[in-house]
């Protein structure tokens, strides 16, 4: 049995791509199209000694295929998610926040189409 069909609804989920995890929430798996409709979190960029965190949960919520994904650990997530608490208004930074999710699922597409490791 696949692992990704068991997802559940609020589980934290990740894609991977090189240095950077974007982490997000299920809101519902749709079964018969194989994809996972998520809510963005954050991106967590792990190139530095100090991970650098994006809150995204102003961003727009994604579609993307369930078989990209893999459950997120609890170890891993819950030190980055207590860095976004509390939730602020963040006007300014919004647009900042959207263009580097933008940007990271444009990367990874494009990864997953060419074939390149992920």
């Amino acid at each position: 049995m696949d692992i990704n069909s068991n997802f559940q609804p609020g589980q934290i989920l990740s894609l991977d791509y090189g240095h950077r995890n974007l982490y997000a929430e299920v809101i519902q798996v749709v079964i018969s199209r194989d994809l996972c409709w998520v809510r963005p979190l954050m991106l967590v960029n792990l190139i530095q000694e100090v991970p650098y965190i994006t809150d995204l949960r102003d961003a727009s919520d994604l579609l993307w295929p369930v078989h990209l994904f893999r459950p997120a650990l609890d170890t891993e997530v819950i030190s980055f998610l207590g860095d976004l608490l509390p939730k602020e208004p963040k006007a300014d930074n919004n647009v900042a926040a959207q263009q580097q999710l933008h940007q990271f699922i444009y990367q990874f597409w494009q990864a997953s189409q060419d074939g390149k490791p992920l």
